[in-house]
């Protein structure tokens, strides 16, 4: 039997728009009432989970950061934390800054950008759709580094780097991959996004990939939630639909996936 069912968000659970479908709930609602721990597996920040957790009803655990935190909902406590330090964070925003490449600063307070565009313009789209306090916040700064330096900003889950261009994108991966201490992922497909405003459509594309501290993926997470909760690996169910599933789709006792 089946006890644990681990569900990445954007492009599995989340339509194109950020919208989870109702065959999607009534799933979720079955698998829960058949005694199967639903964990809502994501890049995201933990507070942009929380409001999805709370419309599923997968409000006992979640994972975010692509698995640098692991949320024990229910005590409002952190069971696992293995996010970046910051001397590497700096390091990853001077190479961006003196490439004028487009990056992100993903905190578990907000996101930190000197700009909204890409994924972060997605975020600001979503936020206009949620209550007041189930809102991703977003602080634009004029000089990241600086604010970094001299600011409690928390615990630094993933840096985002994004792009149109794949030259460019391809020559600042290069780069960034020379890091020690860092994981960056490697994509080759674009990121497809849209924004609906009323009849209105607005579709986003873009080249992404997401940098974690070494060693930091889903399935880790999922695996040490798994242990916490005395449950075995042929008991985890994984879904996702992107390379930082990928771990968690290869390793788990029964997955879905179509990842490209």
């Amino acid at each position: 039997m089946y006890k644990l069912l681990a569900i990445d968000l954007d492009g599995t659970l989340l339509d194109s728009y950020g919208d989870v479908s109702e065959e999607n709930k009534i799933a979720i609602e079955k698998a829960k009432k058949a005694g199967i721990e639903i964990v809502l597996t994501s890049g995201r920040m933990s507070s942009s989970i929380l409001s999805i957790a709370e419309e599923v009803k997968a409000d006992n655990y979640m994972i975010s950061g692509n698995g640098a935190l692991i949320y024990d909902l229910k005590n409002n406590k952190i069971l696992y934390n293995n996010c970046i330090p910051k001397d590497k964070v700096l390091k990853i925003v001077k190479v961006c800054d003196e490439n004028s490449i487009y990056y992100t600063i993903n905190t578990e307070k907000y996101i930190i950008s000197k700009a909204l565009n890409y994924n972060l313009m997605y975020y600001y789209y979503e936020n206009s759709k949620k209550a007041e306090d189930k809102k991703t916040n977003i602080n634009i700064v004029e000089n990241v580094e600086k604010y970094i330096k001299e600011n409690d900003v928390g615990q630094i889950t993933k840096i985002t780097i994004s792009d149109e261009a794949k030259v460019i994108f391809n020559g600042i991966m290069k780069k960034l991959c020379k890091i020690p201490g860092i994981n960056v992922l490697e994509v080759s497909n674009m990121s497809r996004k849209i924004i609906k405003s009323g009849t209105e459509k607005a579709e986003l594309q873009y080249f992404y990939t997401e940098i974690t501290k070494e060693k930091v993926n889903k399935w880790e997470a999922v695996k040490k939630l798994a242990e916490y909760m005395n449950i075995k690996t042929e008991e985890i169910v994984t879904i996702g639909d992107n390379l930082n599933d990928l771990e968690m789709i290869k390793n788990a006792g029964l997955r879905n996936c179509n990842a490209k």
